[in-house]
């Protein structure tokens, strides 16, 4: 008989792993509460306007590509992309703008004379990320962290020898104002932090090597913006063999002899040589563990930031804005400390703003656009929402205003709002938390759940609440780690 592999939760990770754990060898089954694959990664179709639901940012799109390479199909034959020239445009309130190019001389050639900044600065402060993303790629995001052999490598002992440019003892913040004289590129370069949903002023200064991966790997849009991701991988994995049923609740993790054999859903019992949880580790924990000892220290860590959305569909053309666009606070600390301390939204957000019909007219009707625009959040902690939400509104709409110079409120066309309660209702996630929890410590990588249970044997987990983190990339970087770990599927008898 063939082994069989379960999977909890159709997100991006878990339709990775299905399709690694197929190509091992698996029969495999992919169990989800919704009615439709991709987790976060999906589509609101609304009154004409495409809008991508939930991740805008798409960079590293080998992790996508290799997926297909791995059956030996070529993947721009179902899944194509293009580069973007520019990474962001940014906007301040006094006025000042600065549109950040990919190619990395042209950026601090211009990032240099807009923000009156020594481009050798710029320079050496690339060139470090570079650094440290080079010592540590291998051993935090492509490996375990939580196996021995991982740090036997010739690799770890490599970044160990030069810990001290790692700079995991100072905060993410403390490394840009050192390295910058200009507010303004200090700002730019701690929203970084964002990306894994922590404060600059808290999470350690490795996550510097996080704008390398952009202007080195560079942007992206897919085509059919970023649903066409999961959606391309969900076809794959079905014309491969994987086995998807949705709207179908899983409510336990079958344990036996400490020993996972398959999981209870809503409908009937599933007997499995692998499991694997792509579902938040909370509530997998939570709800799908119920009777076995859970590790506390980790699920108790604080959470990640969450986002307010506004998905608006306007009645105008804005020549000034671009795929992705930042509206700065000016008080980036106090909106900091708003989110992580006081738990609530902050009077004066951080705007971001993503518009696809900039690169797929079709996302919009002619002579509209579609505008995600998202501010972030604390995650929930039973906050009153509806409060919020009016306020933010406003507060966004009045910001948009002073800095684009615009009246949008009589061009809304349609809008559709999420919050952290309906992000948390949707995909499961605890409190809303987009990255689970936030790695506002420097020890946050070793306290991420690892891929796989210390106490039940072939119980396995990925996707963005566990080792390496949250977003696209590590998501399906989790998949790679978790098709590591599993053994080798059992012959046909």
């Amino acid at each position: 008989m063939s082994s069989n592999a379960i999977i909890v939760g159709a997100g991006i990770g878990g339709i990775a792993t299905a399709l690694r754990l197929k190509k091992a060898g698996y029969e495999v089954t992919v169990l989800e509460a919704n009615t439709y694959p991709g987790g976060k990664l999906h589509v609101l179709n609304l009154d004409g306007y495409r809008f991508d639901l939930g991740p805008s940012l798409f960079t590293m799109p080998h992790l996508v590509t290799e997926l297909f390479e791995l059956f030996g199909l070529e993947s721009n034959a179902y899944f194509e992309y293009k580069e973007k020239a520019t990474i962001c445009n940014y906007f301040w309130e006094d006025g000042i703008r600065f549109s950040a190019k990919s190619d990395a001389q042209t950026f601090v050639n211009q990032a240099s004379n807009t923000f009156n900044e020594p481009a050798q600065n710029i320079h050496n402060y690339i060139n470090r990320n570079k650094k440290k993303f080079d010592l540590t790629a291998s051993i935090f995001l492509e490996k375990s962290l939580h196996k021995a052999r991982t740090f036997l490598s010739k690799d770890t002992i490599t970044a160990i020898l030069q810990l001290q440019k790692l700079d995991v003892n100072r905060s993410l913040h403390s490394i840009n104002q050192n390295s910058f004289k200009s507010e303004k590129l200090i700002q730019l370069f701690n929203r970084y932090a964002t990306y894994n949903g922590s404060s600059p002023y808290k999470t350690p200064g490795i996550m510097s090597m996080i704008p390398h991966l952009e202007m080195h790997y560079g942007t992206f849009f897919p085509k059919g913006g970023m649903h066409s991701i999961s959606k391309s991988l969900y076809a794959l994995a079905e014309a491969e063999g994987v086995q998807f049923k949705f709207n179908e609740k899983v409510e336990a993790i079958r344990i036996k002899d400490k020993k996972a054999i398959g999981v209870r859903s809503e409908k009937q019992l599933y007997d499995a040589d692998i499991v694997v949880s792509n579902m938040d580790i909370f509530p997998t924990y939570k709800h799908l563990l119920k009777r076995q000892k859970h590790p506390e220290k980790v699920l108790e860590q604080e959470r990640s930031s969450s986002a307010l959305i506004f998905y608006w569909g306007l009645a105008t053309q804005s020549p000034e804005l671009d795929l992705h666009n930042i509206l700065f606070t000016d008080s980036y600390e106090k909106e900091f400390q708003a989110i992580f301390k006081d738990k609530t939204v902050y009077e004066d957000p951080t705007i971001y703003i993503n518009i696809t019909s900039k690169e797929q007219p079709q996302d919009a009707p002619k002579g509209h656009e579609n505008w995600f625009v998202m501010i972030n959040t604390p995650s929930n902690y039973g906050q009153d929402w509806n409060q919020l939400k009016s306020q933010a509104r406003k507060q966004i709409i009045a910001k948009i205003n002073r800095v684009l110079k615009m009246d949008i409120a009589p061009l809304i066309t349609t809008e559709f709002v999420l919050d952290p309660q309906g992000i948390e209702k949707n995909t499961s996630s605890y409190r809303g938390a987009l990255y689970g929890a936030a790695s506002n410590d420097k020890f946050a990588a070793f306290l991420r759940h690892p891929n796989f249970s210390n106490r039940i044997k072939n119980l396995y987990f990925c996707g963005g609440s566990v080792h390496p983190g949250g977003g696209i990339p590590l998501c399906l970087l989790s998949a790679k780690i978790v098709s590591d770990l599993v053994p080798k599927p059992k012959k046909n008898a």
